[in-house]
């Protein structure tokens, strides 16, 4: 039996699979879209297709699992906020029927996220890390002494739904004043067409490439957004006591456009020395920290 992992990874947008070694390496991968509004099972369908054509003729030892969440880890159930087909969906036993015999993890994108910045990418050494994913919506995962840690139900580190505004508008989540209704793409987008940006409407990469031409609105986005991230960080660093905070996904890509507003006013929210010392640094495995993540799920197999 090969002593490669099977990594799934499931998002609003896309589905991915692939291959880890031992050492945390992937080996290979696959995506597809999410399908959306065809019902539960044509989105299982894809997960299925993509376990079959990664495994065929190729033993794994066990498969790692993550979704975006809310996830029930005790049940192995997952409800996406960006995957409405799915609602108490079994999915860690649903991939355990493909594997028999074969160890199969689950836990939330965050999480897996965070798991593999500290595994293979930035967050490596850090006792107490929070992986961040600022993107599409805003997820978050937190690792203490190299395990995740999944808090009650398998939520913890949901850091996209800290209130940052308590006077602010509606989230998809049900609440208001979440940090992803201000500083994820889509709402970043939002707001600078409010303000009279002309691109493109839910055009993210629009908006950074705006920015680094010096766009006032643009610019004011990021920095609006930078913001609110560094009011979250504080008050999560607060209660967590944080060694590192790792920033990834595709706003994180605009790099100083959006860490510079965030370091400043961090600078100006973190009045405690232990919040004040700490480092938000840049993800550095991209698209691939989500498979590898799942990956070290079974690390401890």
């Amino acid at each position: 039996m090969s002593e490669n992992v099977l990594a799934i990874d499931i998002g609003g947008t896309k589905i991915a699979a692939g291959l880890v070694d031992p050492g945390g390496a992937l080996l290979t991968s696959q995506q597809r879209p999410t399908p959306r509004g065809a019902g539960a099972e044509a989105v299982w369908a894809v997960v299925a297709d993509l376990v079959a054509e990664l495994t065929a003729g190729v033993g794994v030892r066990g498969a790692g699992v993550v979704s975006a969440g809310p996830v029930q880890l005790q049940a192995g159930t997952v409800s996406p906020i960006n995957v409405p087909d799915w609602r108490d969906f079994p999915l860690r036993d649903r991939v355990a029927e493909l594997l028999p015999g074969r160890p199969v993890r689950l836990a939330g994108d965050g999480v897996a996220m965070a798991l593999g910045e500290h595994w293979r990418g930035a967050g490596q050494g850090a006792g107490f890390l929070l992986g961040m994913v600022v993107s599409t919506g805003i997820g978050g995962g937190l690792v203490l002494d190299g395990q995740p840690y999944p808090g009650r139900t398998g939520n913890a580190g949901h850091v996209g739904h800290v209130v940052v505004d308590t006077a602010g508008g509606p989230c998809a989540c049900g609440g208001h004043g979440c940090v992803e209704t201000i500083a994820a793409g889509p709402s970043m987008v939002a707001w600078a067409k409010t303000q009279g940006w002309s691109g493109p409407a839910g055009d993210a990469r629009a908006l950074a490439a705006a920015a680094a031409d010096g766009d006032p609105i643009a610019r004011s986005a990021f920095a609006r957004s930078g913001t609110a991230l560094a009011a979250m960080i504080a008050s999560v660093a607060a209660v967590c006591d944080l060694d590192l905070v790792v920033v990834g996904g595709g706003v994180a890509k605009a790099g100083e456009l959006l860490f510079e507003p965030l370091h400043a006013a961090l600078a100006r929210y973190a009045g405690l020395e232990f919040i004040a010392e700490l480092e938000v640094i840049p993800a550095e495995l991209g698209g691939e920290a989500g498979l590898i993540g799942a990956a070290a799920l079974l690390r401890t197999d």
